[in-house]
């Protein structure tokens, strides 16, 4: 009789012991379960904060003021500049109202997250950030240079060495410079500059050896200032500009990507561009 309970008790212990482990064994489908659903959900949001964004009636450009001819405070006070054009004449054919934004430039992935603007479109440099933002296509090329003062006696890359060079903070310049981390190893000082108005009057008064920075912005800023600076021949690197907008915001992004294909067909990129820089230097149908 003894034999028998003790039988029993086995296998009911045995049979309480499949049970557990058969219960744990459908656990990990539960929680991959969760997990797709809550990856579905995250998609889903995603998809509605763009359609909600490409919606709204104002469209908000994101822009560092102090950036000419891409955007910077006009004479009379007004923003304007060649990126703010292309921006209000797509707001136009969209049927939005144009709102230019000045922001910060090393804190422009804050606005752009936080919802403050819809895109960032101030000569943006989309090579290096192919991966953070959603991007239109490029609409101009561009290279990153170092100007000089013309009797500085610095022609070359080799010149630099020893000579303390500017970049503005968070810029492609900087960036770029990272890269290169044997060409800045050479200099005596790499220091950032909140725009690059600063880091011409910084030039100017011999502060700074060199100022590191964008060719478009350059070439402009040389002419405005009928200063004796010059960009040396040996860039620092190529690149191209796009409008970027909140990663995963496909719907906005496609109906601006539209509106400068149409503006590429019709000259209307071709005559705002001859407007700031005397000739055609956009890329898009070409």
């Amino acid at each position: 009789m003894k034999k028998i309970v003790i039988l029993a008790a086995a296998i009911l212990g045995t049979a309480a012991l499949l049970s557990g482990c058969a219960g744990k064994k459908e656990a990990p489908a539960a929680a991959e379960t969760t997990k797709a659903e809550s990856s579905s959900a995250e998609t889903t949001k995603a998809q509605e904060t763009s359609s909600a964004a490409s919606e709204k009636d104002t469209f908000t450009v994101g822009f560092d003021q102090d950036f000419p001819p891409m955007g910077f405070v006009g004479d009379n006070g007004e923003y304007t500049g060649f990126d703010l054009d292309l921006a209000k004449e797509v707001a136009d054919r969209l049927g939005k109202k144009f709102v230019a934004q000045p922001i910060a430039w090393d804190a422009k992935d804050m606005e752009l997250e936080s919802g403050n603007i819809d895109c960032i479109w101030n000569g943006f440099t989309i090579n290096g950030r192919e991966d953070g933002y959603t991007w239109t296509k490029p609409y101009m090329a561009n290279r990153q240079v170092f100007v000089v003062a013309k009797d500085s006696g610095i022609k070359t890359l080799a010149d630099l060495s020893g000579k303390v060079v500017e970049v503005q903070a968070d810029s492609s310049a900087e960036a770029a410079l990272k890269d290169n981390d044997t060409l800045a190893k050479t200099f005596k000082t790499l220091q950032t500059t909140p725009d690059y108005n600063t880091a011409f009057m910084d030039l100017e008064m011999g502060a700074v050896n060199c100022v590191a920075m964008d060719e478009i912005v350059a070439a402009y800023q040389i002419q405005q200032r009928k200063s004796d600076f010059v960009i040396l021949d040996e860039a620092l690197a190529a690149e191209e500009y796009g409008v970027g907008f909140k990663k995963g915001n496909d719907a906005l992004r496609d109906k601006v990507q539209e509106q400068l294909e149409a503006m590429a067909a019709d000259g209307t990129l071709k005559t705002v561009s001859e407007k700031w820089f005397g000739k055609d230097v956009t890329t898009i149908g070409k």
